[in-house]
Protein backbone atom coordinates (compact mmCIF):
# COMPACT_ATOMS: atom_id res chain seq x y z
CA UNK A 1 0.00 0.00 0.00
CA UNK A 2 1.72 3.50 -0.91
CA UNK A 3 -0.41 6.62 0.20
CA UNK A 4 0.49 10.23 -0.89
CA UNK A 5 0.20 13.01 1.91
CA UNK A 6 -0.09 16.67 0.02
CA UNK A 7 0.10 20.07 2.42
CA UNK A 8 -2.30 22.95 1.96
CA UNK A 9 -3.84 21.71 -1.20
CA UNK A 10 -5.46 25.49 -1.92
CA UNK A 11 -7.43 23.99 -4.50
CA UNK A 12 -5.39 22.93 -7.28
CA UNK A 13 -6.57 19.64 -7.22
CA UNK A 14 -5.75 19.09 -11.13
CA UNK A 15 -2.59 20.49 -10.31
CA UNK A 16 -1.63 17.47 -7.61
CA UNK A 17 -3.37 14.79 -9.39
CA UNK A 18 -1.00 15.75 -12.57
CA UNK A 19 2.50 15.18 -9.81
CA UNK A 20 0.32 11.71 -8.30
CA UNK A 21 -0.02 10.54 -11.97
CA UNK A 22 3.88 12.07 -12.80
CA UNK A 23 5.22 10.00 -9.81
CA UNK A 24 3.19 6.81 -10.94
CA UNK A 25 4.94 6.58 -14.20
CA UNK A 26 8.34 7.20 -13.20
CA UNK A 27 8.31 5.14 -10.32
CA UNK A 28 6.01 2.35 -11.62
CA UNK A 29 3.90 2.22 -8.18
CA UNK A 30 0.44 2.86 -7.76
CA UNK A 31 -0.64 5.18 -5.05
CA UNK A 32 -3.79 3.77 -3.28
CA UNK A 33 -4.65 6.63 -1.31
CA UNK A 34 -3.96 10.62 -1.22
CA UNK A 35 -4.27 12.95 2.29
CA UNK A 36 -4.48 16.65 2.01
CA UNK A 37 -3.95 18.58 5.42
CA UNK A 38 -6.17 21.30 4.84
CA UNK A 39 -7.11 24.21 3.01
CA UNK A 40 -8.78 22.20 0.13
CA UNK A 41 -11.03 24.68 -0.84
CA UNK A 42 -13.96 22.31 -1.68
CA UNK A 43 -15.64 25.63 -3.89
CA UNK A 44 -18.89 23.89 -5.74
CA UNK A 45 -19.82 27.26 -7.08
CA UNK A 46 -19.94 30.93 -6.86
CA UNK A 47 -22.00 31.34 -3.49
CA UNK A 48 -19.62 28.92 -2.04
CA UNK A 49 -16.88 31.55 -2.76
CA UNK A 50 -18.42 34.40 -0.13
CA UNK A 51 -18.20 31.61 2.63
CA UNK A 52 -14.50 31.71 2.51
CA UNK A 53 -12.41 33.94 5.16
CA UNK A 54 -10.34 35.58 2.94
CA UNK A 55 -10.21 38.63 0.56
CA UNK A 56 -12.15 39.02 -2.60
CA UNK A 57 -9.33 39.50 -5.41
CA UNK A 58 -8.36 35.42 -3.95
CA UNK A 59 -11.58 33.63 -4.04
CA UNK A 60 -10.88 31.80 -7.20
CA UNK A 61 -12.98 28.79 -8.39
CA UNK A 62 -10.10 26.44 -8.54
CA UNK A 63 -11.10 23.34 -9.98
CA UNK A 64 -12.96 21.52 -7.01
CA UNK A 65 -15.76 21.97 -8.81
CA UNK A 66 -14.77 20.01 -11.81
CA UNK A 67 -15.00 16.76 -9.55
CA UNK A 68 -18.27 18.01 -7.69
CA UNK A 69 -20.32 18.41 -10.52
CA UNK A 70 -19.04 15.13 -12.41
CA UNK A 71 -17.15 16.94 -15.47
CA UNK A 72 -14.13 14.71 -13.46
CA UNK A 73 -13.68 11.90 -11.63
CA UNK A 74 -10.93 11.90 -9.27
CA UNK A 75 -8.41 9.47 -10.22
CA UNK A 76 -7.23 8.40 -6.68
CA UNK A 77 -9.39 8.06 -3.62
CA UNK A 78 -8.61 11.24 -1.36
CA UNK A 79 -9.07 11.84 2.33
CA UNK A 80 -8.59 15.63 3.93
CA UNK A 81 -9.18 17.58 6.81
CA UNK A 82 -10.31 21.05 6.42
CA UNK A 83 -7.86 24.54 7.11
CA UNK A 84 -8.79 28.22 7.44
CA UNK A 85 -9.44 28.57 3.84
CA UNK A 86 -12.10 26.67 3.24
CA UNK A 87 -15.59 26.81 1.69
CA UNK A 88 -17.05 26.84 5.27
CA UNK A 89 -20.88 26.00 4.29
CA UNK A 90 -20.13 22.97 2.71
CA UNK A 91 -18.37 21.97 5.34
CA UNK A 92 -20.65 22.79 7.97
CA UNK A 93 -22.77 19.91 6.23
CA UNK A 94 -20.54 17.25 7.07
CA UNK A 95 -19.49 17.90 10.90
CA UNK A 96 -18.76 14.15 10.93
CA UNK A 97 -17.58 13.46 8.16
CA UNK A 98 -19.03 12.57 4.25
CA UNK A 99 -18.31 12.39 0.49
CA UNK A 100 -17.65 16.27 -1.03
CA UNK A 101 -17.17 14.41 -4.34
CA UNK A 102 -17.38 11.62 -5.83
CA UNK A 103 -13.78 9.60 -4.30
CA UNK A 104 -13.49 12.75 -1.98
CA UNK A 105 -13.80 12.44 1.30
CA UNK A 106 -14.06 15.08 4.25
CA UNK A 107 -12.88 13.99 8.01
CA UNK A 108 -15.27 16.43 9.42
CA UNK A 109 -14.35 18.62 12.17
CA UNK A 110 -12.92 15.81 13.44
CA UNK A 111 -12.66 11.98 12.62
CA UNK A 112 -11.15 8.82 12.19
CA UNK A 113 -11.58 6.23 9.44
CA UNK A 114 -9.82 2.98 8.45
CA UNK A 115 -8.22 2.41 5.42
CA UNK A 116 -7.01 -1.34 4.91
CA UNK A 117 -5.58 -1.98 8.32
CA UNK A 118 -4.03 1.53 8.85
CA UNK A 119 -6.22 4.20 11.06
CA UNK A 120 -6.35 7.51 10.08
CA UNK A 121 -7.45 10.22 11.91
CA UNK A 122 -7.66 14.15 11.72
CA UNK A 123 -8.46 17.37 13.51
CA UNK A 124 -10.15 20.31 11.03
CA UNK A 125 -9.27 24.10 11.94
CA UNK A 126 -6.74 26.18 13.10
CA UNK A 127 -6.32 27.02 17.19
CA UNK A 128 -7.80 30.60 18.35
CA UNK A 129 -7.53 30.52 21.82
CA UNK A 130 -10.49 32.74 22.35
CA UNK A 131 -12.67 30.32 21.23
CA UNK A 132 -11.31 27.43 21.78
CA UNK A 133 -13.93 26.57 24.72
CA UNK A 134 -17.28 27.79 23.12
CA UNK A 135 -19.77 25.36 21.79
CA UNK A 136 -20.38 24.72 17.67
CA UNK A 137 -22.89 28.29 17.09
CA UNK A 138 -21.55 29.63 14.21
CA UNK A 139 -24.72 29.01 11.37
CA UNK A 140 -25.06 30.70 8.06
CA UNK A 141 -25.96 33.54 7.38
CA UNK A 142 -22.29 34.26 8.61
CA UNK A 143 -21.53 37.88 9.72
CA UNK A 144 -17.01 38.95 9.88
CA UNK A 145 -16.64 37.00 13.27
CA UNK A 146 -18.24 33.97 12.73
CA UNK A 147 -16.98 33.85 9.20
CA UNK A 148 -13.72 33.18 10.94
CA UNK A 149 -15.05 31.20 13.94
CA UNK A 150 -16.49 28.73 12.49
CA UNK A 151 -13.05 26.67 11.64
CA UNK A 152 -11.80 27.26 14.67
CA UNK A 153 -10.95 24.21 16.90
CA UNK A 154 -13.14 23.55 19.44
CA UNK A 155 -12.76 21.66 22.94
CA UNK A 156 -14.84 19.35 22.40
CA UNK A 157 -13.25 17.38 19.36
CA UNK A 158 -9.95 17.58 21.08
CA UNK A 159 -11.77 15.56 24.17
CA UNK A 160 -13.08 13.22 21.75
CA UNK A 161 -10.07 12.54 20.39
CA UNK A 162 -7.81 12.06 23.41
CA UNK A 163 -10.63 9.09 24.54
CA UNK A 164 -8.73 6.90 22.13
CA UNK A 165 -7.62 3.59 23.29
CA UNK A 166 -6.29 1.79 19.85
CA UNK A 167 -4.10 2.46 18.12
CA UNK A 168 -3.61 5.77 15.70
CA UNK A 169 -1.12 5.60 12.44
CA UNK A 170 -1.68 8.38 11.26
CA UNK A 171 -2.79 11.86 12.59
CA UNK A 172 -3.44 15.04 10.55
CA UNK A 173 -3.99 18.80 11.63
CA UNK A 174 -3.64 21.66 9.54
CA UNK A 175 -1.69 24.28 11.93
CA UNK A 176 1.70 22.62 13.48
CA UNK A 177 1.26 21.52 17.06
CA UNK A 178 2.72 23.87 20.18
CA UNK A 179 6.54 23.23 20.51
CA UNK A 180 6.93 20.87 17.16
CA UNK A 181 9.85 23.38 17.07
CA UNK A 182 11.83 21.63 20.18
CA UNK A 183 12.45 18.67 17.99
CA UNK A 184 13.61 20.06 14.70
CA UNK A 185 15.92 21.58 12.91
CA UNK A 186 14.62 25.28 13.67
CA UNK A 187 18.01 26.96 12.72
CA UNK A 188 16.71 25.62 9.35
CA UNK A 189 13.41 26.79 9.65
CA UNK A 190 14.23 30.09 10.50
CA UNK A 191 16.27 30.42 7.60
CA UNK A 192 13.17 29.92 5.21
CA UNK A 193 10.60 31.55 7.78
CA UNK A 194 12.91 34.13 9.68
CA UNK A 195 9.33 36.13 10.55
CA UNK A 196 8.72 33.06 12.94
CA UNK A 197 11.85 33.63 15.11
CA UNK A 198 9.52 35.55 18.15
CA UNK A 199 6.67 33.25 18.02
CA UNK A 200 8.93 30.21 18.30
CA UNK A 201 11.39 31.65 21.30
CA UNK A 202 8.23 33.07 23.27
CA UNK A 203 6.50 29.44 22.97
CA UNK A 204 3.61 30.60 20.87
CA UNK A 205 3.82 28.76 17.71
CA UNK A 206 1.37 26.37 16.80
CA UNK A 207 -1.60 25.07 18.44
CA UNK A 208 -1.96 23.85 22.47
CA UNK A 209 -4.11 21.23 21.94
CA UNK A 210 -2.76 19.42 18.73
CA UNK A 211 0.08 19.01 21.02
CA UNK A 212 -2.13 17.75 23.48
CA UNK A 213 -3.71 15.07 20.98
CA UNK A 214 0.08 14.11 19.89
CA UNK A 215 1.37 13.29 23.73
CA UNK A 216 -1.81 11.36 24.70
CA UNK A 217 -1.81 9.40 20.81
CA UNK A 218 1.01 9.16 20.28
CA UNK A 219 0.64 8.58 16.65
CA UNK A 220 2.97 6.88 14.45
CA UNK A 221 3.61 9.93 11.82
CA UNK A 222 1.94 13.35 12.36
CA UNK A 223 1.54 15.52 8.67
CA UNK A 224 0.67 19.07 8.98
CA UNK A 225 0.34 22.08 6.64
CA UNK A 226 -0.63 26.12 7.31
CA UNK A 227 2.62 27.72 7.18
CA UNK A 228 3.92 26.92 3.50
CA UNK A 229 7.05 25.05 4.16
CA UNK A 230 8.85 21.58 5.05
CA UNK A 231 9.86 20.75 8.44
CA UNK A 232 10.24 17.31 9.92
CA UNK A 233 10.43 16.64 13.47
CA UNK A 234 10.76 13.24 16.04
CA UNK A 235 9.40 13.53 19.05
CA UNK A 236 10.54 11.27 21.61
CA UNK A 237 7.61 10.02 24.01
CA UNK A 238 8.45 9.75 27.70
CA UNK A 239 8.59 6.84 29.84
CA UNK A 240 7.53 4.49 26.61
CA UNK A 241 9.58 4.01 23.30
CA UNK A 242 7.05 5.02 21.39
CA UNK A 243 7.80 7.99 18.92
CA UNK A 244 6.11 9.98 16.15
CA UNK A 245 7.34 11.28 13.31
CA UNK A 246 6.32 15.06 12.56
CA UNK A 247 6.30 16.38 8.76
CA UNK A 248 4.73 19.59 7.70
CA UNK A 249 4.44 20.12 4.02
CA UNK A 250 4.37 22.62 1.85
CA UNK A 251 1.81 24.09 -0.74
CA UNK A 252 1.18 23.01 -4.42
CA UNK A 253 3.41 25.27 -6.42
CA UNK A 254 6.97 24.62 -8.93
CA UNK A 255 9.47 23.27 -6.84
CA UNK A 256 8.17 22.86 -3.61
CA UNK A 257 8.24 20.09 -1.03
CA UNK A 258 4.66 19.68 -0.78
CA UNK A 259 4.56 16.03 -1.64
CA UNK A 260 5.31 13.24 0.33
CA UNK A 261 4.95 8.98 -0.52
CA UNK A 262 4.42 6.22 2.28
CA UNK A 263 5.18 2.98 1.51
CA UNK A 264 3.52 0.34 3.73
CA UNK A 265 4.21 -3.34 3.62
CA UNK A 266 1.49 -5.44 1.79
CA UNK A 267 0.23 -7.57 4.46
CA UNK A 268 -1.35 -4.89 6.12
CA UNK A 269 -3.58 -3.75 3.32
CA UNK A 270 -6.52 -5.33 4.48
CA UNK A 271 -9.90 -4.21 2.60
CA UNK A 272 -8.22 -1.30 0.70
CA UNK A 273 -11.82 0.63 0.92
CA UNK A 274 -12.52 3.36 3.45
CA UNK A 275 -14.36 2.88 6.67
CA UNK A 276 -16.04 4.19 10.20
CA UNK A 277 -14.04 3.36 13.12
CA UNK A 278 -16.02 1.66 15.13
CA UNK A 279 -14.44 2.99 18.19
CA UNK A 280 -14.57 6.58 17.33
CA UNK A 281 -18.61 6.39 16.29
CA UNK A 282 -19.23 5.21 19.57
CA UNK A 283 -17.14 7.62 21.65
CA UNK A 284 -19.65 10.34 19.05
CA UNK A 285 -22.03 8.38 20.43
CA UNK A 286 -21.44 8.17 24.03
CA UNK A 287 -20.15 12.29 24.31
CA UNK A 288 -23.49 13.82 22.03
CA UNK A 289 -24.75 14.87 25.18
CA UNK A 290 -21.17 17.30 25.39
CA UNK A 291 -22.51 19.47 22.22
CA UNK A 292 -23.12 23.06 23.05
CA UNK A 293 -24.28 25.29 20.38
CA UNK A 294 -24.35 28.60 22.60
CA UNK A 295 -21.57 31.15 21.90
CA UNK A 296 -20.39 31.11 25.37
CA UNK A 297 -17.49 28.81 27.18
CA UNK A 298 -18.31 25.63 28.14
CA UNK A 299 -15.87 23.13 30.04
CA UNK A 300 -15.38 18.85 29.44
CA UNK A 301 -15.68 16.78 32.01
CA UNK A 302 -13.01 15.97 33.84
CA UNK A 303 -11.94 13.50 37.28
CA UNK A 304 -13.59 14.76 40.85
CA UNK A 305 -17.05 15.80 39.22
CA UNK A 306 -19.97 14.44 39.61
CA UNK A 307 -20.20 12.27 36.27
CA UNK A 308 -18.60 9.84 33.71
CA UNK A 309 -15.42 11.48 32.81
CA UNK A 310 -13.91 8.95 30.69
CA UNK A 311 -15.96 8.15 27.65
CA UNK A 312 -13.34 5.35 26.01
CA UNK A 313 -15.97 3.00 24.37
CA UNK A 314 -16.53 -0.66 26.20
CA UNK A 315 -16.65 -3.85 23.73
CA UNK A 316 -20.84 -3.95 24.19
CA UNK A 317 -20.65 0.10 23.06
CA UNK A 318 -18.31 -0.90 20.00
CA UNK A 319 -20.87 -3.50 19.23
CA UNK A 320 -23.81 -1.67 19.10
CA UNK A 321 -22.58 0.78 17.06
CA UNK A 322 -21.61 -2.23 14.43
CA UNK A 323 -25.33 -3.47 14.83
CA UNK A 324 -26.82 0.22 14.00
CA UNK A 325 -24.35 0.83 11.42
CA UNK A 326 -25.07 -3.02 9.70
CA UNK A 327 -21.65 -2.14 7.32
CA UNK A 328 -19.26 -0.19 8.16
CA UNK A 329 -18.19 0.65 4.67
CA UNK A 330 -18.17 4.05 3.40
CA UNK A 331 -19.99 3.50 0.45
CA UNK A 332 -19.54 6.18 -2.48
CA UNK A 333 -22.74 6.26 -3.42
CA UNK A 334 -24.33 7.96 -0.44
CA UNK A 335 -22.74 11.38 -2.07
CA UNK A 336 -25.32 13.43 -3.08
CA UNK A 337 -25.04 17.10 -4.46
CA UNK A 338 -26.32 19.11 -2.21
CA UNK A 339 -25.74 22.77 -3.88
CA UNK A 340 -26.38 23.83 -7.53
CA UNK A 341 -22.97 23.16 -9.56
CA UNK A 342 -20.65 25.70 -10.84
CA UNK A 343 -22.71 28.24 -13.47
CA UNK A 344 -19.47 30.99 -14.90
CA UNK A 345 -22.42 33.28 -15.77
CA UNK A 346 -24.81 33.07 -12.39
CA UNK A 347 -24.93 35.89 -10.43
CA UNK A 348 -22.51 35.86 -7.02
CA UNK A 349 -25.01 35.76 -3.95
CA UNK A 350 -23.81 34.80 -0.60
CA UNK A 351 -25.66 31.91 0.70
CA UNK A 352 -27.47 32.66 3.60
CA UNK A 353 -29.46 29.09 4.61
CA UNK A 354 -27.56 26.20 5.34
CA UNK A 355 -28.79 22.63 3.33
CA UNK A 356 -29.67 19.38 4.76
CA UNK A 357 -27.24 17.07 3.81
CA UNK A 358 -29.00 13.35 3.55
CA UNK A 359 -25.35 11.94 4.42
CA UNK A 360 -25.36 13.54 7.80
CA UNK A 361 -29.05 12.77 8.19
CA UNK A 362 -28.63 9.29 7.80
CA UNK A 363 -25.67 8.79 10.09
CA UNK A 364 -26.96 11.14 12.96
CA UNK A 365 -30.21 9.01 12.90
CA UNK A 366 -28.15 5.40 13.17
CA UNK A 367 -26.34 6.95 15.92
CA UNK A 368 -28.94 8.91 18.02
CA UNK A 369 -26.36 12.06 18.03
CA UNK A 370 -26.69 15.33 16.75
CA UNK A 371 -26.40 18.07 14.02
CA UNK A 372 -24.85 21.07 15.49
CA UNK A 373 -26.64 22.95 12.69
CA UNK A 374 -29.89 21.46 12.59
CA UNK A 375 -29.92 22.26 16.54
CA UNK A 376 -29.12 25.88 15.88
CA UNK A 377 -31.80 26.40 13.03
CA UNK A 378 -34.04 24.37 15.47
CA UNK A 379 -33.50 26.81 18.33
CA UNK A 380 -34.42 29.34 16.30
CA UNK A 381 -36.90 27.77 14.12
CA UNK A 382 -35.95 28.53 11.31
CA UNK A 383 -36.24 25.45 8.34
CA UNK A 384 -33.06 24.31 6.53
CA UNK A 385 -32.75 24.13 3.10
CA UNK A 386 -33.39 20.50 1.11
CA UNK A 387 -30.94 19.45 -0.81
CA UNK A 388 -30.72 20.84 -4.95
CA UNK A 389 -32.08 18.18 -7.22
CA UNK A 390 -31.50 19.79 -10.61
CA UNK A 391 -30.89 18.08 -13.46
CA UNK A 392 -27.47 17.89 -14.46
CA UNK A 393 -25.49 19.43 -17.00
CA UNK A 394 -25.53 17.95 -20.38
CA UNK A 395 -23.15 15.33 -20.67
CA UNK A 396 -22.46 14.69 -17.09
CA UNK A 397 -23.29 11.75 -15.28
CA UNK A 398 -25.87 12.01 -12.09
CA UNK A 399 -24.76 9.97 -9.42
CA UNK A 400 -27.22 7.17 -8.10
CA UNK A 401 -27.91 8.36 -5.07
CA UNK A 402 -29.21 11.50 -5.84
CA UNK A 403 -32.43 9.62 -7.65
CA UNK A 404 -33.24 9.09 -3.61
CA UNK A 405 -32.47 11.99 -1.99
CA UNK A 406 -36.14 13.15 -1.08
CA UNK A 407 -36.39 9.60 0.17
CA UNK A 408 -33.32 10.29 2.41
CA UNK A 409 -34.65 13.60 3.07
CA UNK A 410 -38.27 12.48 4.53
CA UNK A 411 -36.58 9.99 6.96
CA UNK A 412 -35.51 13.21 9.10
CA UNK A 413 -37.50 14.40 11.53
CA UNK A 414 -38.94 17.98 10.47
CA UNK A 415 -37.17 18.99 14.12
CA UNK A 416 -33.83 17.78 15.58
CA UNK A 417 -34.68 16.85 18.83
CA UNK A 418 -32.95 18.29 21.76
CA UNK A 419 -30.66 17.05 24.21
CA UNK A 420 -30.95 16.47 27.41
CA UNK A 421 2.29 -8.32 14.23
CA UNK A 422 4.21 -4.84 14.22
CA UNK A 423 3.46 -2.72 11.58
CA UNK A 424 5.99 -0.70 9.43
CA UNK A 425 5.53 2.06 7.42
CA UNK A 426 7.97 2.77 5.03
CA UNK A 427 9.26 5.40 2.88
CA UNK A 428 10.93 4.97 -0.94
CA UNK A 429 14.48 4.87 -0.62
CA UNK A 430 16.24 8.10 -0.74
CA UNK A 431 17.82 9.54 -4.02
CA UNK A 432 21.13 8.51 -4.58
CA UNK A 433 24.44 9.62 -6.73
CA UNK A 434 23.26 6.59 -9.58
CA UNK A 435 19.76 7.66 -9.88
CA UNK A 436 19.84 10.84 -9.56
CA UNK A 437 20.55 11.88 -12.97
CA UNK A 438 17.48 10.20 -14.43
CA UNK A 439 15.36 11.21 -11.66
CA UNK A 440 15.77 15.00 -12.27
CA UNK A 441 15.76 15.03 -16.20
CA UNK A 442 11.58 13.89 -15.31
CA UNK A 443 8.79 15.87 -13.70
CA UNK A 444 8.41 16.06 -10.77
CA UNK A 445 11.53 16.57 -9.36
CA UNK A 446 12.71 14.24 -7.09
CA UNK A 447 15.08 15.46 -4.05
CA UNK A 448 16.60 14.55 -0.14
CA UNK A 449 16.72 16.51 2.68
CA UNK A 450 19.86 15.06 4.26
CA UNK A 451 20.00 17.00 7.44
CA UNK A 452 16.74 16.38 8.83
CA UNK A 453 16.18 13.36 11.10
CA UNK A 454 14.38 11.43 7.89
CA UNK A 455 15.72 10.14 5.05
CA UNK A 456 12.61 10.77 2.84
CA UNK A 457 11.61 11.41 -0.79
CA UNK A 458 9.50 14.65 -1.74
CA UNK A 459 8.23 15.33 -4.92
CA UNK A 460 8.10 18.68 -5.99
CA UNK A 461 5.20 20.07 -8.68
CA UNK A 462 6.40 21.23 -11.81
CA UNK A 463 3.28 21.18 -13.49
CA UNK A 464 2.35 24.10 -15.80
CA UNK A 465 1.53 27.55 -13.86
CA UNK A 466 -0.49 29.87 -15.92
CA UNK A 467 1.91 32.81 -16.59
CA UNK A 468 1.19 36.62 -15.30
CA UNK A 469 2.32 39.80 -13.93
CA UNK A 470 4.00 39.25 -10.71
CA UNK A 471 2.50 39.17 -7.44
CA UNK A 472 3.42 40.12 -4.21
CA UNK A 473 1.56 38.80 -1.35
CA UNK A 474 1.11 39.58 2.33
CA UNK A 475 2.02 37.07 5.06
CA UNK A 476 -1.20 36.13 5.82
CA UNK A 477 -0.43 33.20 7.67
CA UNK A 478 1.11 35.81 10.52
CA UNK A 479 -2.03 36.59 11.78
CA UNK A 480 -2.86 33.21 12.81
CA UNK A 481 -0.38 33.00 15.29
CA UNK A 482 -0.98 36.93 16.81
CA UNK A 483 -0.09 36.49 20.05
CA UNK A 484 -3.78 36.30 22.42
CA UNK A 485 -2.96 38.79 25.62
CA UNK A 486 -5.56 35.93 26.84
CA UNK A 487 -4.12 32.88 25.85
CA UNK A 488 -2.37 30.74 28.73
CA UNK A 489 1.07 31.09 29.77
CA UNK A 490 1.46 27.36 30.45
CA UNK A 491 1.50 25.63 26.88
CA UNK A 492 2.96 22.06 27.66
CA UNK A 493 1.58 21.03 30.82
CA UNK A 494 0.77 17.61 31.03
CA UNK A 495 -2.94 16.48 29.40
CA UNK A 496 -5.73 16.45 31.89
CA UNK A 497 -6.95 14.01 30.05
CA UNK A 498 -5.65 9.83 30.38
CA UNK A 499 -2.15 9.23 29.03
CA UNK A 500 -2.15 5.45 29.14
CA UNK A 501 0.10 3.84 27.42
CA UNK A 502 -0.97 2.33 23.94
CA UNK A 503 0.27 -0.53 21.68
CA UNK A 504 3.50 -1.32 21.94
CA UNK A 505 5.97 1.07 19.44
CA UNK A 506 5.71 0.77 15.64
CA UNK A 507 9.16 0.53 14.36
CA UNK A 508 10.03 3.38 11.16
CA UNK A 509 12.90 2.49 9.03
CA UNK A 510 12.70 5.86 6.98
CA UNK A 511 14.42 8.06 9.94
CA UNK A 512 17.84 7.40 10.07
Amino acid sequence: MKIAVEGCAHGQLEKIYECIETTQRRERIKIDLLICCGDFQSVRNHEDLGTMAVPEKYQHMCSFYKYYSGEKRAPILTLFIGGNHEASNYLQELPYGGWVAPNIYYLGRAGVVKFGDIRIGGMSGIYKPQDYLQGHWECLPYNQSSLRTVYHVRSLEVFRLCQLRNKIHVMLSHDWPRGITDYGDTNKLLKWKTFLKEDIESNRLGSVPAMQVLRTLKPDYWFAAHLHCQYAALVKHEDTEMETKFLALDKCLPKRKHLQILDIPSEYDGELCLRHDVEWLAILKNTNHLLSVRNMNCHMPGPGGHGRFDFSPTDEEKENVIRLLGSLVIKEESFVRTAPIHDPNARKVVPTVPILNPQTVALCEKLGIDDPVQVVMARTGRAMKQPHAAAPREGIRSTSSEENVSQVVSQSPSQTPMKSSRLSLLLPAPVTPSNEKSLQATSPETTTVPDTPESTMFYECRTPMSMGPKKTFKRRNMSNYTPDPDESVSTRSSSSFDDSPRSSKLPYRGYQ
